[in-house]
């Protein structure tokens, strides 16, 4: 299973992954002690991303068939569709079961059975179906409890636009079907279309508008295009809690184990001077959502020393766990997340 999202950091020559641990996150030595990833030989590591590799399960036309019955009998019914489709993964992506078997006991400290995985499945499938309705501008049935709006809006009114951080956890199209109608200020979102192609295509025909918004990852203007975005005032969304290839990575302290993060997205905004915002939108099953605006720390943008980077990612990392372990089951990362990180 493929999380179809934003961006996994930002993919331009300065912009590279490194870590950071939570645990360091306290006071000034936190870079030092957290170190990036380097070779035996003293290279930076640089990744080959497990998620990259992992190939995308499913059908298309399964998928478009379940969208097309999915709006043509309405939510409640539709809603059925996801069981047996559930069923399906649990039975057949055995990588995928382990991640989540492995990732669920790390996050809430015992062992995870048959149950505990398909729910989890079952909260993933929540947020695809739930995409096909807001793409589609069907969000009548759906409730959003949001909080932390004015620091969103306090940044936005300095005048300039803002990088907002988030993680493959919960609905990121939450934000753009709230942003379509209450920000004062156009969303765009960076994009990594490789995997999850199906995913993107078929959510992609309900609103191709949508994709118009969307900076994709690995050309030569993407940083131009981002820069741009933010002088004009605009609002640029990514997911930064994983690697692209060829980034820097470094090992974090992430629910008592060691994780690739990617330190990209945060020499993005050091390199921009730009103030980033983190946004989460938890699922809470039929149409009901939480959604978090936090201001990062007002340094985050201030300067480009490795060692200030990696305190921001430690920062980003233990941000993160908090958000799952308070929504376990909303974090969708179904491949082996704190394997050793592949090198180039």
């Amino acid at each position: 299973m493929s999380a179809a999202g934003p961006s996994q950091g930002a993919n331009c020559p300065e912009a590279r992954s490194a870590e950071g641990s939570p645990g360091c996150a306290a006071g000034p030595p936190q870079g030092a002690n957290c170190p990036e990833a380097r070779s035996a030989e003293g290279s930076p590591v640089r990744a080959a991303p497990h998620w990259l590799r992992q190939p995308e399960r499913g059908s298309s036309f399964l998928m478009r068939a379940m969208t097309l019955v999915a709006l043509r009998v309405g939510r409640g019914a539709g809603r059925t569709l996801l069981y047996p489709i559930c069923a399906y993964f649990l039975l057949f992506g055995g990588a995928a079961r382990n991640a989540s078997r492995d990732y669920l006991r790390r996050v809430r400290g015992q062992d995870a059975g048959w149950r505990d995985v398909f729910t989890h499945y079952h909260r993933f499938a929540e947020t695809i179906f739930d995409r096909v309705f807001l793409l589609a501008g069907r969000d009548r049935h759906f409730r959003f409890e949001i909080d932390g709006i004015d620091d969103l809006l306090a940044v936005l009114a300095e005048g300039r636009g803002c990088l907002l951080f988030g993680a493959h956890f919960g609905s990121f199209e939450a934000l753009r079907a709230l942003g379509a109608k209450y920000s004062p200020a156009r969303i765009r979102v960076l994009m990594h279309e490789a995997n999850a192609r199906k995913i993107n295509v078929t959510l992609g025909a309900l609103n191709p508008g949508a994709y118009q918004d969307v900076i994709v990852l690995g050309r030569a203007q993407t940083m131009l295009e981002v820069r741009d975005a933010v002088r004009s005032g605009e609002i640029v969304g990514l997911l930064a809690d994983r690697a692209v290839a060829d980034d820097r990575v470094a090992m974090c302290d992430f629910l008592g184990a060691k994780a690739a993060f990617p330190q990209g997205p945060f020499i993005l905004a050091a390199l921009l001077e730009t103030p980033i915002v983190l946004f989460s939108a938890a699922c809470r099953g039929n149409g009901s959502y939480v959604v978090r605006f936090e201001r990062f720390p007002a340094d985050a943008g201030a300067s480009r020393d490795a060692a200030a980077i990696a305190e921001r990612c430690q920062r980003y990392a233990r941000w993160l766990e908090d958000k799952c372990r308070g929504d376990p089951f909303n974090w969708f990362n179904f491949y082996d997340f704190f394997a050793p990180a592949p090198r180039r």
